[in-house]
Formats: structure tokens, C-alpha cells, sequence
């Protein structure tokens, strides 16, 4: 799921209008233009979601052409972090496309929206042993694909990826899709130092309740017309017109995060039309979406106590306190000091959760943040603060439209508890045994109390007899989709087959774990699963450093990036 930890802060209206209705004048290079393509909306029977291309309509097709600047901007590291030629390679052959889908698949004929796509085309002939076309996505709700599709391709042997027509887009709000959901100034909602996230009093309640109030009028004051069409179930079918406008009659999903309950869904609608499926980092199906969350609570408490006590145990370089409880101290006595004393001006305590909480997805980032907090303690520098929070917490344009997406899924998606008493009893209760991250993640998403519109049902996901065998990978301490939510993920599929990696990082796959990355290139490649019971040692923790690495993001925390949108 979307990085937890940008908590509702200043608020401001945009004074721009959105118009409802979407032209297509102005369109970059591979707009399709012609008429909308259409799909049946699934069901859960076998045989309706077994899928030749769909019905009339069906005439549109992607128009391939050169990539937007930006969208060859997303670069790629290897395992070990560095930069390589391929990945160069890699950016100069992707090509873009958009695709008009219906906004409401009820209506197929009537209003539409544009969803973003690029392909990195297989270098095989379709009779030359060509393996279809992969689709991926990092999760969220609300991070862009295609900036994975060229990661996956660059991350992927190439004898495997030119067999495959790798592709990525941009879910319906997401980046250059359009509409790009935009909600607030971001310079005002995101100015630091914001309030801190956990309340003292009943005031400081108020002041970020009205803030998440705000926040869900403003989304719904500019987009009435869009928010009741933000479902996972409607990115599932926008999923399906991109196989039909690739003339495909099966696709691959490879999903992370988020991106695993988008390929679940799809597999429950649409059933005979996956070819291969894998979920990294499983949601768990039956946490939809507010028990979900607070089972990240938990989840987060234990990973960020690992860090306290990777920290401890690297005392020699950090001087932070011997033992997790000395570590626990020092962290939030620092914490407290920020309440009253932001470093730089700029990091006070919901800075500091929102960039120490990206440990609990990366285990690499850690001599950062721990190097920039012993600096901060023992010699009372508040520079290496304000770099890792410019480095892992500061939010922008493109953050924002995340979070717009994120609340405009998870908020439409299911049922919210629409009574504050029943959070703050809730977000009380959680706090005194999971303080790090309860109140944090609260407020990230309170606005889903106050939406204007009410929560649907969920997709009850299940299997089918069409589905092909699914490969699910999963680390057992990950914080962001805890483990026991992917089992049941897992009993919900036969089909299925989980491999297991130690550690806790979030997104365990093409992050330089080879025993996992052999696992992955062999189902890819043939549909061979792991036997049952396997398992992939995890990732050794990262060597204790003095000062903040320099350069780009590497290996894992590349992948981190990806999935954080």
C-alpha cells in the first residue's frame, strides 16, 4: 500500500476548475483517439471473464509513438545499485500510448478518461516463442507503473524480457493519465513544519480533525463527477481494455503492494484471461480497508523496534544506547524535542514519522537515518535531520496526486467507520501498544470519514478452475503488508504458492535477493512454481556507516521509491 506517513497537515483550495468532460485536443504522440475501447465489466463465473477480445466496440488499438520527456526519466539501477548501460538501452526503446477507457463501464458508450501507457516491446516474433504481454504495477493506490515497466525490464534477464511486451501505466487519477487528481496547494498543505500527528489535547484533535474534513471536501467540491468511479474494480477493468486494445486474449501481472489486490480482483473478474500472475507483498483481502490498517499499526510497532535494536547493536558507531529499550528512549525523547524545537525550523515530530517510517519498508535506508539522528543527538547538528527528511520525507506535486488517488480508492473501495468516537476509541487503544505509527497513519487517513462519497463493498475476491497457478512472494516481517494477510490471500487461492524471504522489506523481488529473483525468472518463463514450503534467505541487514551515503537510490531502496509512487 502507499507510504503511510504523509499526514494530514495545512490545507488550501486550488483555484483552478477541472472541467468534467475531457477533449482529446492537444494529445501527445500514441493518444487513441477513435472510438473508447470497451470491456464486459467481469463477473465471477469462470466462464465470462475466459476471454476472447471483448464485444463490439473493440476496434480501438494502442498507437505506439516517442515517450514524453518525463516518462524517460525514470531510471534504473542493478541489484548492487549501479547504474548501467542496459538501463539506458532500456529508456530509448520504450515506447507510449494512451487509451480512452469509460469512466463508468456501466455506461461503456458514454463519458471517458485517458489512462497513461508504455510498452518495452518484446524482441521475438509472435510465432518466435513470445510470452504475451506482462503488466505491472507497484501498488498504493495511487503510484504510476510505468516508471516499474522500465525498472522490471531493466531488473529482468534480457533473454527473458525480450519474450515479453512489458507494460506500465498509470491507473485512472495517477500522474499522466487524465484527469491527475490534484486535491490541495501543495506548498501550503505540505509547508513544514506541520502539527504533530500525535494529539496532546482535544484542541490539537480538532485542529487536524477539520484538516481531514477539509481535505475530503476539497477532493469531493473538484471531482463529484469522478470519485464514485475510483475503485479497485474499475482499475481491474481499465486493466482489461489494455489487453483487449493490446489484441491480447491472456495477459501476465506482476503486481507489488497495493498491486497484488489489483491483480486478486482481476483474477476474480476476469479468470480465463490471466496467463501468470505474481503477488509481491501481499494485502490481505479480508482487511478492507480500515482493519487493514490497523494491522500496519502493529505491523510497523515491531519493524521499527527491529531498527532501534539494529541501532543498539551498532552502539559502537551510533552511540544511541545499548539495548532496544535505551534506543526506544533516545528516539522519542528526540521526538519530543522536535515538538517544541523543529530542526532547521523545518523537522518537527510528523517530519521525523514521515521519514523514519520508511525504514519500516527498507531496511538499506537505515545508516541514513540512523547516522542523521546520532549527529542530531551527540553533537546536536540539525543539518543531517533536514537532509534525510529532503531525501525520504519531503512531499511534492507528484506526492500529492498519490495521496489524492490513495484516499479516492481506499475511500470508495468499502465501508468506512463514519463516527470519529469510533476511531479516537480505536487509534487509543492501538496507541499504547503501537506508538510509533497508529496516530500518523490515523490522520493519513481520516479524510475517508468525512467522504462525500459513501464506501461501497468490496470485490469478494476467490478462484476459479480458470485461474493458472499463482506464484506469491512474501518477507515475513514485512510492516507494510504483514504476513499473516498474505496467508490469507493465499488460502483463498489453491492455486497459489508463496515464497517466503527473511528480513522485512517491502517488495522482495528484482531487489537483489537472487535466490527470490530465480524463483520469479522460472515461473516468468515457464509457469514453474517453488516447491511447497520454500523459502529465500533474506537480504543481510546493511553495515553500520558515520555519515549519509551520497549518490541515488540503490538496489532495494530503488525499488522502495517505485513502490512509495
Amino acid at each position: 500500500m502507499k507510504r503511510v506517513v504523509r499526514v494530514v497537515a495545512a490545507m488550501a483550495m486550488l483555484t483552478v476548475a477541472v472541467s468534467p468532460v475531457l477533449g482529446t485536443s492537444g494529445a501527445v504522440a500514441g493518444t487513441v483517439t477513435g472510438p473508447v475501447a470497451r470491456t464486459v465489466t467481469g463477473t465471477s463465473a469462470g466462464a465470462a471473464g475466459d476471454g476472447a477480445v471483448a464485444g463490439k466496440g473493440m476496434e480501438s488499438r494502442l498507437t505506439w509513438g516517442a515517450c514524453p520527456a518525463k516518462a524517460k526519466a525514470a531510471g534504473a539501477t542493478t541489484a548492487a545499485g549501479a547504474s548501467t548501460g542496459s538501463s539506458a538501452a532500456a529508456a530509448a526503446g520504450v515506447e507510449c500510448a494512451s487509451l480512452r477507457v469509460p469512466l463508468d463501464y456501466r455506461e461503456p458508450w458514454g463519458q471517458s478518461i485517458s489512462l497513461a501507457v508504455n510498452r518495452i516491446k518484446a524482441k521475438v516474433s509472435r510465432d518466435g516463442n513470445y510470452l504475451g504481454a506482462l503488466l505491472v504495477n507497484p501498488g498504493g493506490p495511487g503510484a504510476s507503473g510505468r516508471a516499474l515497466a522500465e525498472y522490471v525490464s531493466t531488473m529482468l534477464p534480457q533473454k527473458l524480457v525480450e519474450h515479453y511486451d512489458i507494460i506500465g501505466f498509470d491507473p485512472r487519477g495517477v500522474g499522466s493519465s487524465e484527469p491527475s487528481l490534484h486535491c490541495v496547494d501543495v506548498g501550503t498543505y505540505y509547508k513544514a513544519p506541520r502539527p504533530d500527528a500525535v494529539p496532546r489535547s482535544r484542541a490539537d484533535e480538532r485542529t487536524l480533525l477539520s484538516r481531514a474534513v477539509d481535505y475530503a471536501n476539497s477532493c469531493g467540491d473538484m471531482y463529484a463527477w469522478l470519485l464514485p468511479h475510483m475503485t479497485t474494480a474499475n482499475t481491474a477493468r481499465d486493466m482489461d481494455s489494455i489487453r483487449a486494445a493490446l489484441g491480447e486474449r491472456q495477459i501476465s501481472f506482476l503486481g507489488y503492494s497495493y498491486g497484488t489486490y489489483i491483480g486478486a480482483v482481476y483474477a476474480t473478474l476476469f479468470p480465463g484471461r490471466i496467463k501468470r500472475l505474481v503477488m509481491d507483498s501481499t494485502v490481505d483481502p479480508h482487511g478492507v480497508w480500515y482493519k487493514a490498517n490497523l494491522a500496519q499499526d502493529a505491523a510497523f510497532e515491531r519493524r521499527h523496534r527491529d531498527f532501534l535494536a539494529w541501532a543498539a547493536k551498532n552502539n559502537g558507531v551510533y552511540k544511541l544506547g545499548g539495548s532496544g529499550r535505551q534506543t526506544a528512549y533516545a528516539w522519542y525523547a528526540m521526538r519530543a524535542r522536535l515538538h517544541d524545537r523543529p530542526a532547521g525550523g523545518v523537522v518537527g515530530p510528523s517530519e521525523l514519522d514521515d521519514t523514519f517510517t520508511v525504514a519500516g519498508y527498507s531496511d538499506r535506508i537505515w545508516p541514513d537515518l540512523a547516522s542523521a539522528w546520532s549527529r542530531y543527538v551527540r553533537q546536536g547538528d540539525v543539518k543531517g535531520l533536514v537532509d534525510v527528511y529532503n531525501k525520504y520525507g519531503k512531499q511534492d506535486a507528484e506526492d500529492e496526486n498519490g495521496y489524492a488517488v490513495y484516499l479516492s480508492v481506499q475511500c470508495t473501495d468499502a465501508h468506512w467507520p463514519r463516527s470519529w468516537a469510533t476511531w479516537r476509541t480505536d487509534m487509543t487503544r492501538m496507541h499504547r501498544r503501537a506508538p510509533f505509527l497508529t496516530w500518523p497513519n490515523a490522520w493519513f487517513n481520516a479524510p475517508c470519514a468525512f467522504w462525500t462519497v459513501p464506501g461501497g463493498s468490496p470485490v469478494k475476491v476467490h478462484a476459479s478452475s480458470h485461474l493458472p497457478p499463482i506464484l506469491m512472494i512474501q518477507s515475513r516481517r514485512d510492516a507494510a503488508t504483514p504476513y499473516p494477510g498474505a496467508l490469507n490471500m493465499r488460502n483463498l487461492f489453491p492455486s497459489a504458492r508463496m515464497l517466503v524471504a527473511g528480513g522485512g522489506n517491502h517488495g522482495v523481488s528484482l531487489a537483489g535477493n537472487l535466490c527470490v529473483d530465480r524463483h520469479l525468472v522460472t515461473y516468468l518463463a515457464n509457469g514453474t512454481l517453488p516447491k511447497r514450503g520454500a523459502t529465500c534467505a533474506g537480504l543481510a541487514t546493511p553495515k553500520a556507516t558515520a555519515r549519509m551515503a551520497a549518490g541515488g537510490p540503490q538496489g532495494h531502496e530503488r525499488l522502495t521509491e517505485l513502490l512509495a509512487g
